[in-house]
């Protein structure tokens, strides 16, 4: 897509993969900032890379396996929570440590059966060696969640204000959350190849806190998010490769580093100060 103006092949499809992916998780991060449920991003991150484990583990496309892990652990959320009568958040912890030992165990099981895994890749990303399939599979989950976000714009306002009242006034709270969940679970599964499954949860929560310190409203952190995302994300690409770095734990602590400044630097936290 942007080989007309990068014409390394290796670094055209990182910084195509490092922008869809940011984007994306940057969008849906706003919804699980304001929801108060950052839970979610630790969770699905720990699912897929749970279900990469399982994939590698019974020989299948790892990719696959987390897309498919992802999305049950997603389609579990929901009836666990009402089943066991227990909020969100704790089912999203109960979940992420079944994730986490899932993954744990297999990885830790194939090392000691000598299969030679290596769970780098898994943990930290591997910008290197993406195949253009998986960087036109991101591009069409970045246009789904703006295209989420969009249609739904209203009932996801009403949501992340209060989900039972707008659930009394008759806002169709399950399928709006339930699509959120399928679509974090897709960004995440897709997303695991390029950062990794330690790293996403970056991804899907600091541009969110970063637009947070400016922003007054919902609307303005939908653009200001991905846009932090999206710089961030291109001159992390390009200074790993400028200075042989690890792109995606540089894009991580460029992201931090960021939010950093941006509390230090934000008007709210003074306006705060005043009134106080």
């Amino acid at each position: 897509m942007l080989e007309w103006l990068i014409e390394n092949n290796v670094v055209c499809h990182a910084l195509e993969a490092m922008i869809f992916a940011s984007v994306a998780c940057s969008i849906l991060g706003v919804i699980i900032s304001r929801m108060s449920l950052s839970s979610i991003g630790f969770t699905m991150s720990h699912a897929a890379f749970a279900g990469a484990a399982l994939g590698m583990f019974l020989g299948a496309n790892a990719q696959m396996a987390a897309i498919a892990f992802s999305m049950g652990v997603a389609a579990l959320i929901g009836p666990v929570s009402e089943k066991a009568k227990m909020a969100a958040d704790a089912t999203l912890s109960v979940l992420f440590s079944l994730s986490m030992a899932v993954a744990i165990f297999l990885i830790s099981y194939m090392e000691y059966m000598g299969k030679g895994l290596s769970a780098s890749s898994l943990l930290f990303g591997d910008v290197i060696s993406l195949y253009r399939e998986e960087i036109y599979a991101l591009a069409a989950i970045c246009c789904l969640s703006i295209l989420f976000v969009l249609a739904f714009y209203k009932e996801i306002s009403a949501i992340m204000f209060n989900m039972k009242i707008a659930e009394s006034a008759g806002v169709r709270v399950k399928l709006v959350y339930y699509v959120l969940l399928f679509i974090i679970a897709l960004s995440v599964a897709l997303s695991l190849n390029i950062v990794g499954g330690l790293l996403i949860f970056v991804l899907l929560v600091t541009p969110a806190s970063i637009a947070g310190q400016f922003c007054f409203n919902v609307k303005s952190m939908f653009i200001v998010a991905p846009l932090v995302a999206l710089l961030v994300s291109a001159f992390g690409v390009w200074a790993g490769f400028e200075f042989t770095l690890p792109v995606a734990p540089l894009v991580a602590l460029l992201l931090t580093g960021v939010f950093a400044i941006s509390v230090m630097l934000s008007f709210k936290r003074r306006i705060n100060t005043k009134i106080h």
